[in-house]
């Protein structure tokens, strides 16, 4: 009877040990997997953005949005959707760049980034899309860019011609 007790203890514990390896190998594959879901979600809500700065341009031609949620007051979003990729969800807000003249914004070769925070201080700003704040390595590959911070999404956005990015704040003419 003692014996038996003892295999039965040492079968337990090699069990546990190969449950324990294969959990170990799954670990990196649901990472994979959810960071997976992430992206398509990051997708799903920058698109849904551009769609609302679409609509709002639609019913208010020459205007552009000041703010976020004047596209929530006014439905054209559902609700407003934080950004997936960071824990404080803030995006990084994409404007007309001010060289920019009302006949080019068209064809849009020049846009401004700033972050979410330095928005209400800002005179007359036009938000034309959002972009993560992220600066992670994405898995997939969206419009040549390899990081959340490069996946731009933003009305008049042409994949084929990428815009000039110019950050608030930050002088890169050095």
């Amino acid at each position: 009877m003692v014996k038996s007790r003892g295999y039965t203890i040492l079968l337990l514990m090699f069990l546990i040990a190969i449950l324990g390896i294969g959990l170990l190998a799954a670990v990196p594959v649901w990472k994979t997997q959810i960071q997976r879901e992430w992206e398509e979600e990051l997708i799903f809500r920058g698109s849904q953005y551009v769609e609302a700065i679409r609509l709002y341009t639609q019913k208010n031609p020459g205007a552009f949005p000041d703010s976020l949620e004047i596209l929530g007051e006014e439905k054209f979003i559902r609700r407003l959707y934080p950004d997936p990729m960071t824990e404080s969800g803030e995006w990084n807000i994409i404007l007309v760049h001010p060289e920019t003249s009302a006949a080019d914004q068209s064809g849009i070769q020049k846009i401004l980034v700033a972050p979410f925070r330095v928005l209400k201080a800002m005179a007359q700003p036009r938000i034309i899309g959002v972009v993560s704040a992220s600066t992670e390595s994405s898995i997939q590959i969206l419009d040549k860019q390899e990081s959340y911070d490069k996946w731009l999404f933003f009305l008049g956005k042409n994949p084929e011609q990428p815009p000039e990015i110019v950050y608030f704040g930050r002088d890169d003419s050095r």
